[in-house]
């Protein structure tokens, strides 16, 4: 008894060991779920568990219960069961799902396999269908998820039958644990084919045409039900059905109209399912009873006595068939033929065909078909009536003789008789194909007549006129005829023309027709009294027999020709009769202008000018009015305007808004018509519009568009000129002018830096004033730093006393901004040792960066300059070095070779931070060492050497040195002179246009023009350095001071291509800066060629051998011509002292004398930073010989200070 109390909790505890692995884990496979019971009934609670390992416990409100069976303490309470005892678990099956449907085919064998695991003692296994066991199970028992426990398997082979649809198959376990066996099943859904289906329905052996007919197919059981369709001759008629579960079959009701073609067909009910090997059939055969629906007769009736008439009688299809007669009158023909013939869907179909001798006796009467059919009791007819007919006897006319002429207007009578014919004959005269009505038939007997009497006319004329006798019959009429002959004049005269309106100008062609004529008649045309130039179109057959007359003629009309009368005559001789008709020219237009009516008026502005009008129109009621831009003038009241008589209009005052069309337009009722008068006025011009500035990019094509305001606008009204410091054409530029009207346009295509500047545009169209504008164009590009040797490299010594001024140019559009690294890094905008400034001319835009105090160990490094706008970036990178020797120059080339001279070229290296000078090595096969010239001017990278043999190959190459040393050797060239020529040609200047002149000797020629030019040039150089000799001797001192310091600065060179507009600015510069600042310019100048004067004659001399002696030579070792006279020279102390004895063995003084045209003033040292060292225009120059020319002297730089050393750091 469970006491009444609150609820209670229970609680199934397991303990055990849980250290085994996961697959023999004990685990509930029962637990126990709530129960409610009434108050003294007994509650049982289940708890089972798989792989048990402990005790099981129970717990009641948290306390614990105990193992035994018999709980001490609660005798009401009590445990069941065997420990040592497992139950089954639940049977799964192997192949199928539990508790689901499984679909089986009917007479298959399938294979069911059921296992039980984990069960103490093994379960056994058995089957059942709907409840009935089933044998033939095979079972094993191998061991379970442990020792302990052991799994069945159980094999069952079965084969389903239709009876077993819907059964349950049970497996069911059972073992000494449990009480009831523990089962598992699934549904069997077995699929069979239905049974053969029926038809219901259709009794009859035949069934009546129009009938309707229901028929019912019906197929019983299968699973699943049938599905069913009929099928007429094959085809499918009807797809629908219905299932009754309840009672296992599908039914499919056809419902049909009976019609003559169903006769015969072939209805089928088809019944099948999804299992179904062939479609199950039923079938029936129609037959069709139906009776023809027409009777129809074929052939005509009517006929001719005497004559055989066809006829055929025919039904449309019957079934059976039936049976046809003929009847005439009351009485029955047998003179027939019948046939019966198949007709579609099983019918037939009847033909008689009757054959019969129609006599006049019989005409009337009917002739009847009749169908009929005893068995079907049915009959059905259809008549026609018998028509005979016979013509009358004979038929003729009286009339005048055939060959009579009648005039058109005379009276004829003609008389028709008939006789015979059943029924009487009716008598119908006919001229030609028309029935006449005139006269009245008369009857006599068996004679009838008809009398015609008639006026001629035209139509009568070869008119056949018959008269035809005829009755209802089938019979031809009989007929007679008789022929007039008629004369008459033209029935009419027309006049004729395409044109329905005819203006002015236009060609009209008139065509004159005449009607119909016996005999024809000839045309004649007339204008007014004049007689026209016709063309004959010649005769064309015409109505009633006659002829018609046709011609033409051409008129080109004016305004002249409106309301004159063409005329049109036609004449017949033989009757002397003229018919006439005429055609007045009416020639419609509109205002029409005179041929003096200008096109265009001009006038001056501020001038006065009249507009005629000249117009003439028909109708000439017309009115006129001029209108200027859209809008009508009213000379009324206008104090410019004035109409004048005729319609001309004045203008006074003119302005160039008066210019433009003027429209003068009038009208008349037939139209209206206007013209243009174009009022030109003259004025002077005016620019409208210049832009300015125009941009462009570098390299694209932009356009300086001047538009001008002008009447006239001739050719070559618009001059285009650069308005730059120099005179350069367009041609010069490349640029492109071109003008079309008033707008004139200047191209710039690939536009380039020196095509930027200021550009006027003049306009002059012969009336004063010119209009004159500029503007601007600005080429766009991205900065360019000029660039070139010796930019880059900047020499000064690290002392720390000294500072320097990096300098960087560029060119860029829009501004440049310049911005300083240093070794990559940019530097502090607040270091004060360093002072950055930035300025620019034009496009030219210039950054300095000054250094102070030069440290060797802090500011010996590279310095990049950059420079940047919106088009892009350019930088140069500037090395700060220690002062060293120079490089060796490059470039190396020959200008031009003579038989005795060859002038080379070569590109000056970095200078080493001190004024560089060039020194020529040469030598040729068989010499014992190499022969050495200085270059004169000091700085130029150009010279002539002069005294060269005749065909001799010489090897050449060049060097520098400043006065830390000595470069290495740049490349040498081999050149081979030219052959000594048999008599000197004359110097031709390629400027001036040579002329014949007395031939006079080469020796006599060169000397005179070398005094000459001596002459002159000594002159000049003496005033000029008297003058400014006191200006510079104060200098000279401090000069050569500044000359040995080390570089303060980088220069520019022509190392590349720049502006040529800011080139002279450039060597301009170049001669302020190079010479005082002592800096590292190699004085480049590009295209430099040297001047005639600059020729020294020399030949070579090899050096003598050691104690050899000459007596032309001097105690220097030189020879005395090469010194020249010992005494003082008056120009020599423009030579700076001491220069050659600071170079040491190297550079040794010479006391020849200097050519004065040659020799720089005082003044024009700062052009050359080593003053009195030219030779050029002496006769001798200064050469030295050294076996070891490649080898510079050692110890050239001892004595001088660390920092003007040539040490790199």
């Amino acid at each position: 008894m469970v006491s009444k109390g609150p609820v209670t909790m229970f609680l199934c505890l397991l303990f055990g060991d849980f250290t085994r692995g996961a697959s023999t884990q004990q685990a509930f496979r029962v637990e126990p779920d709530n129960i409610t019971v009434l108050e003294g009934a007994v509650a049982l609670l289940q708890c089972v568990v798989d792989n048990p390992s402990g005790v099981i416990q129970w717990v009641k409100d948290g306390l614990l219960l105990g193992p035994d069976t018999n709980i001490p303490g609660f005798p009401r309470y009590s445990m069941m069961g065997d420990p040592s005892k497992v139950p089954p678990k639940t049977p799964a099956f192997k192949e199928y799902e539990a508790n689901s449907t499984v679909t089986w085919v009917a007479g298959m064998e399938y294979k069911v396999t059921c296992s039980v695991e984990d069960a103490k003692p093994a379960a056994e296994i058995s089957f059942s269908k709907g409840g009935s066991p089933l044998p033939d199970v095979s079972h094993q028992v191998h061991s379970g998820s442990n020792e302990k426990l052991s799994s069945t398997v159980a094999v069952l082979r079965v084969t389903p039958q239709s009876l077993d649809n819907g059964k349950r198959l049970v497996c069911a376990a059972t073992n000494e644990a449990v009480s009831a066996s523990v089962v598992a099943g699934f549904t069997m859904n077995i699929l069979f084919p239905p049974q053969p289906p029926t038809i219901e329905g259709y009794k009859r052996p035949e069934i009546k045409a129009g009938e309707t007919l229901k028929l019912t197919c019906i197929s019983l059981s299968g699973n699943p039900l049938a599905t069913l369709q009929w099928l007429k001759n094959g085809n499918v008629v009807s797809t629908s059905w219905e299932t009754e579960d309840v009672s296992g079959a599908s039914r499919s009701l056809l419902t049909l109209s009976i019609k003559p073609e169903d006769n015969g067909a072939q209805l089928h009910c088809e019944a099948m399912n999804q299992v179904s090997p062939l479609p199950l059939v039923a079938s029936v055969t129609l037959r069709v009873v139906f009776l023809p629906t027409e009777v129809s007769i074929v052939g005509s009736s009517s006929t001719p006595e005497n004559k055989q008439i066809s006829l055929s009688c025919s039904t449309t299809p019957s079934n059976p068939p039936v049976q046809l007669r003929w009847w005439l009158g009351w009485r029955e023909l047998t003179t027939t033929e019948v046939t019966v013939t198949e007709a579609a869907h099983g019918g037939t179909v009847t033909v008689s065909n009757l054959t019969h001798v129609a006599r006049r006796e019989e005409n009337g009467l009917p002739l009847t078909c009749e169908a009929f059919s005893e068995v079907m009791l049915f009959t059905r007819s259809t008549s026609l009536p018998l028509s005979v007919q016979y013509p009358p006897q004979k038929v003729w006319i009286e009339a005048p003789p055939p060959d009579s002429q009648f005039r058109a207007g005379t009276k004829v009578r003609l008389t028709c008789f008939a006789s015979g014919g059943n029924p009487a004959p009716r008598l119908v005269w006919i001229k030609d194909t028309k029935s006449l009505k005139e006269g009245t038939q008369v009857a006599s007997g068996k004679i009838v007549s008809k009398e015609l009497i008639l006026t001629t006319s035209p139509s009568d004329n070869l008119a056949i006129y018959r008269c035809n006798a005829s009755n209802g019959g089938k019979s031809p009429a009989l007929t007679a005829q008789t022929r007039l002959h008629v004369q008459f004049p033209p029935i009419d005269v027309k006049i004729t023309t395409m044109a329905k309106e005819v203006r002015r100008g236009q060609t009209l062609t008139l065509t004159c027709i005449t009607g119909s004529s016996n005999p024809f008649a000839t045309l004649a045309w007339f204008k007014d009294a004049e007689k026209l130039k016709g063309v004959d179109l010649g005769q064309k057959p015409a109505e009633f027999g006659g002829l018609s007359t046709s011609g033409k003629v051409t008129l080109v009309v004016s305004s002249s020709d409106n309301g004159l009368r063409v005329t049109c005559q036609a004449y017949s001789s033989i009757l002397a009769e003229a018919v006439n008709t005429f055609y007045k020219l009416n020639i419609l237009y509109p205002p029409e202008f005179s041929s003096k009516q200008p096109a265009v008026a001009q006038g001056v502005e501020h001038g006065a000018v009249e507009l005629p009008l000249h117009v003439s129109a028909n109708p000439p009621e017309l009115s006129c009015s001029w209108s200027f831009r859209g809008e009508v003038l009213k000379p009324e009241g206008s104090p410019r305007h004035h109409l004048r008589a005729g319609g001309s209009l004045a203008i006074w005052n003119l302005s160039r808004a008066d210019m433009g069309q003027y429209r003068a337009r009038c009208q008349n009722p037939e139209g209206q018509n206007e013209t243009h008068l174009h009022l030109d006025v003259h004025y002077a011009p005016s620019i409208r519009s210049l832009g300015d500035p125009v941009y462009v990019d570098l390299g694209a094509t932009a356009e300086l568009v001047c538009i001008a305001d002008a009447n006239p606008t001739p050719a070559g009204m618009f001059q285009w000129t650069w308005l730059g410091t120099e005179e350069r054409s367009l041609e010069e530029l490349e640029l492109e002018p071109e003008a079309s009207g008033a707008v004139g346009r200047l191209r710039i295509r690939g536009a380039r830096q020196a095509q930027a500047g200021l550009y006027e545009c003049r306009v002059d169209n012969g009336l004063p004033p010119q209009a004159r504008g500029s503007a601007r164009l600005i080429v766009r590009f991205k900065p360019e730093i000029e660039k070139g040797m010796g930019l880059g490299k900047v020499a000064m010594p690290g002392d720390g006393s000294s500072p320097v001024t990096l300098q960087c140019r560029a060119q860029g559009v829009p501004s440049v901004k310049f911005s300083w690294e240093k070794n990559g890094a940019a530097l502090h905008p607040d270091n004060p040792r360093y002072t950055e400034r930035t300025w620019h001319e034009g496009a030219w835009h210039s950054s300095t960066l000054t250094i102070a105090n030069v440290s060797a160990m802090h500011d010996y490094a590279t310095f990049t300059c950059r420079a940047s706008n919106a088009l892009g970036t350019d930088k140069l990178d500037i090395q700060l070095l220690s002062t060293s020797p120079p490089e060796p120059p490059t470039g190396l080339k020959v200008v031009s070779v003579t038989h005795n001279s060859a002038t080379l070229e070569w590109i000056p290296g970095f200078d080493g931070g001190l004024p560089q000078r060039f020194r020529i090595r040469y030598h040729w096969p068989g010499t014992p060492s190499a022969l050495y010239m200085d270059v004169f001017p000091a700085q130029t990278p150009a010279f002539t050497l002069m005294g060269l043999s005749p065909a001799t190959p010489y090897s050449i190459g060049v060097s520098a040195y400043n006065t830390l040393g000595e470069s290495t050797q740049g490349p040498s060239i081999t050149i081979t002179t030219a052959e000594l020529p048999l008599e000197e040609p004359p110097v031709v200047e390629p400027e001036v246009s040579q002329t014949e002149a007395p031939s006079w000797p080469p020796a006599l020629t060169g000397g005179l023009s070398a005094l000459g030019a001596l002459l002159l040039f000594s002159n000049a150089a003496l005033l000029t350095c008297l003058l400014r000799q006191h200006q510079t001797r104060a200098g000279v001192q401090e000069e050569a001071k500044e000359r040995r310091k080390p570089s303060a600065g980088n220069d520019y060179s022509s190392g590349e291509a720049v502006n040529p507009a800011a080139w002279q600015t450039l060597l301009d510069s170049y001669s302020e800066r190079s010479a005082p600042s002592g800096g590292s310019s190699m004085g480049t100048w590009p295209g430099y060629v040297p001047s005639h004067e600059y020729q020294p004659r020399l030949p070579p001399h090899p050096k003598r051998a050691v104690g050899e002696t000459d007596a032309s030579t001097t105690d220097s070792g030189f020879p005395a011509r090469w010194l020249g006279p010992s005494g003082p020279h008056e120009y020599e102390d423009v030579m700076e002292p001491g220069v050659y004895e600071e170079l040491g063995a190297l550079h040794l003084r010479a006391t020849a004398p200097l050519s004065p045209g040659a020799l720089p003033c005082l003044a024009d040292v700062d052009t050359y930073p080593w003053r009195g060292w030219s030779l050029a225009g002496s006769a001798e120059p200064l050469r030295i010989y050294d076996q070891v020319a490649d080898t510079p002297p050692p110890g050239a730089d001892e004595g001088l200070p660390f920092e003007l050393r040539g040490e790199l750091v």
